[in-house]
């Protein structure tokens, strides 16, 4: 029994001085890798415009886990996501820094925009533009449309501004609930997934029914999120098309919604949608008329 301890005692000892030899030969580099991504030009305009003025992050290169599995996308293209990342910033948050001060921006703009090619179709013959999640990310779909769909206000409004003005009211309304009484305006006429029929999707349908847009009869949340975003992106001849279609009673419905969410910003955020809307439309058109440098990666 003695030999057999003192054997084993030995075969300890050979153990860890072998072990403390090898420790001193061991590469000083991990073998666990992480993709490194060299910063190109367009990164460091990210970082001086979004990252340090709002602590806002834009991803633009395919990341699997910030996509949604259901739908086949694409990565977004770089040319074209540096003109929508310029678009953003100079129609959306630029236009709330002039409008409610660059605090408000910073305070409540998601801190992550993610990018993907191609838009998201649904089985139904929609297709998603953009979502937001949780109040701290909005998904922009489409990137790789860009220079076909931003060349008229009307097509950049469909596209890409009014999907971020209506995602970001959402974010809002998560901060700051709107009125009940909102939803008992026209509580009755809501349809949820039956919007996007060929039938209840017409302007002669849903207008009239008191909604600005065949989404917005998906649901209360919808239908704010739309009365805002659309609002803020048309102008007042547009608008005023829109109610002449409505009818009187349609008209009247659209207009006590209008109200309410002119209240919910100005009182919540005190945000002016007039005036917001006089700043987005004039962005707007410097976009659309290519006034913008959305190519400039110069960081000042």
């Amino acid at each position: 029994m003695k030999k057999y301890i003192i054997f084993s005692i030995a075969l300890l000892a050979g153990a860890f001085f072998m072990t403390s030899c090898s420790e001193d030969e061991l590469n000083k580099e991990s073998i666990i890798t992480l993709d490194k991504v060299d910063k190109n030009p367009f990164d460091e305009w990210l970082e001086a415009n979004f990252v340090n003025t709002y602590n806002i992050e834009v991803k633009y290169r395919f990341e699997d886990i910030e996509s949604d599995h259901n739908y086949y996308v694409i990565p977004a293209e770089y040319n074209q996501a540096i003109k929508l990342a310029h678009i953003v910033k100079y129609a959306c948050l630029e236009a709330f820094d002039e409008a409610a001060g660059i605090s408000f921006t910073r305070a409540n703009f998601p801190k992550l925009i993610y990018m993907v090619g191609n838009w998201e179709y649904r089985n139904n013959g929609t297709m998603v533009l953009g979502t937001a999640e949780g109040g701290k990310k909005i998904f922009l779909s489409g990137v790789n449309h860009v220079n076909e769909y931003t060349m008229s206000r009307a097509n950049l409004n469909h596209y890409y501004l009014k999907t971020i003005f209506h995602e970001f009211t959402h974010i809002l309304n998560q901060t700051r609930d709107y009125s009940p009484e909102y939803k008992l305006i026209t509580p009755t006429t809501y349809i949820a997934g039956e919007w996007s029929s060929d039938t209840n999707n017409k302007d002669t349908v849903y207008l009239p029914k008191g909604y600005i847009s065949g989404y917005a009869r998906h649901s209360a949340g919808e239908d704010f999120a739309e009365m805002f975003s659309i609002y803020v992106t048309n102008d007042k001849a547009t608008w005023d098309g829109f109610l002449e279609t409505a009818g009187k009673e349609g008209a009247g419905w659209i207009n006590a919604k209008l109200d309410l969410v002119k209240s919910y910003m100005r009182d919540s955020w005190g945000i002016n949608m007039d005036e917001l809307r006089e700043i987005v439309l004039r962005r707007e058109n410097d976009v659309a008329n290519r006034i913008v440098d959305l190519t400039d990666l110069s960081v000042k």
